[in-house]
């Protein structure tokens, strides 16, 4: 039994044994593949005072849960070095506040609310919590599901974009890895702003991306943007899989690459020879660091304009979620992978 005591909230668990006291949860023990997460009963937790206690009817999957459950080396020193200190991954939330923690000011039991919970994960669960600055009201008009897959893709589309892309009318975009959750998000938002787009990803989502808006797609097995000759204003990338040198070259001078993530040996790269390629080529390699939440308020009136829907591959049930994972990690899901709990 002591291998189901999972510490959601650094609280102790309710003291009555009762079913009201206890939840579903997919849980994981030690770091490794999709088969070792598992469907168990374990404690509901209990808010701190400055936390509330969310009933989850949705969550979805994002590329740091899935570096969580493999366990690579940063991942490792940020959650144990020999196996998880946190046992529940899932960050993206949407659900309804149950309880609130006495000190809590802003929010109320019947709230329905959505938000990233990143660094303290636990959403792959019925119930979980969270202090109220990470969480957003959710528009009556928004599904658990389409808030759930939101909150990290989206603001890292918007703060790729425009914060650190400085997009502008007129330019060429070239999106890579746009048939997933950023990059779905991201050919909505600059849309907005008059840019003539451009997506790569694989052949199941080349449809897709049409019917989204994009103007030019290529299939990243058949052509290699970075050699093709065509040259861009601003390029997001969401895979981050090659050289700096190779996406230098897909630039036109003074153009902006934008990264939102990648492994840890792309970013020192990035970061070393950003400055050189900055003064000799004129092109600029800028690097995206989250800031969760951030753009909720923004999401929610695009949202509410009919100007920005979300792309739900699934939704999926909470026993499904390592099979969804499995899809994940095989790059095959089209938008974001949802799970209704």
């Amino acid at each position: 039994m002591e291998e189901q005591q999972v510490w959601i909230c650094n609280a102790a668990p309710l003291f009555s044994e009762g079913p009201r006291n206890k939840m579903k949860a997919i849980v994981y023990h030690k770091y490794g593949t999709p088969d070792d997460l598992e469907l168990k009963e374990i404690d509901k937790p209990v808010p701190r005072n400055d936390e509330v206690l969310v009933k989850v009817y949705a969550v979805s999957i994002n590329d740091w849960d899935l570096a969580l459950l493999e366990g690579d080396f940063i991942n490792r020193i940020l959650n144990g070095l020999r196996k998880p200190k946190r046992k529940i991954l899932g960050s993206d939330i949407a659900g309804r506040v149950e309880a609130i923690g006495k000190n809590v000011k802003q929010l109320n039991p019947g709230d329905e609310v959505y938000g990233d919970l990143s660094g303290r994960w636990g959403g792959f669960a019925e119930y979980v919590c969270a202090r109220e600055n990470l969480l957003a009201l959710k528009p009556a008009a928004m599904s658990f599901e389409e808030a759930a897959a939101i909150p990290q893709a989206a603001m890292l589309a918007v703060q790729g974009l425009i914060d650190r892309g400085k997009i502008k009318k007129g330019q060429k975009l070239l999106i890579n890895g746009a048939g997933g959750g950023v990059g779905t998000f991201g050919i909505q938002i600059a849309k907005l702003y008059g840019v003539e787009t451009t997506g790569v990803d694989n052949t199941g989502k080349l449809d897709m991306m049409r019917s989204l808006g994009f103007d030019h797609v290529i299939d990243y097995t058949k052509e290699d943007f970075t050699k093709n000759g065509k040259r861009y204003d601003l390029i997001l990338d969401v895979k981050t899989n090659r050289s700096i040198f190779d996406y230098a070259r897909a630039l036109c001078r003074n153009g902006v690459y934008v990264t939102v993530g990648g492994s840890i040996g792309r970013l020192f790269e990035f970061l070393f020879l950003a400055p050189w390629i900055r003064m000799i080529h004129k092109k600029h390699i800028r690097l995206v660091a989250l800031k969760p939440n951030k753009d909720l308020a923004y999401m929610n009136e695009l949202f509410e304009a009919g100007k920005m829907r979300p792309v739900i591959d699934g939704p999926y049930r909470l026993d499904q979620v390592p099979e969804a994972f499995r899809i994940f990690s095989q790059g095959q899901h089209k938008g974001k992978m949802v799970i209704t709990i």
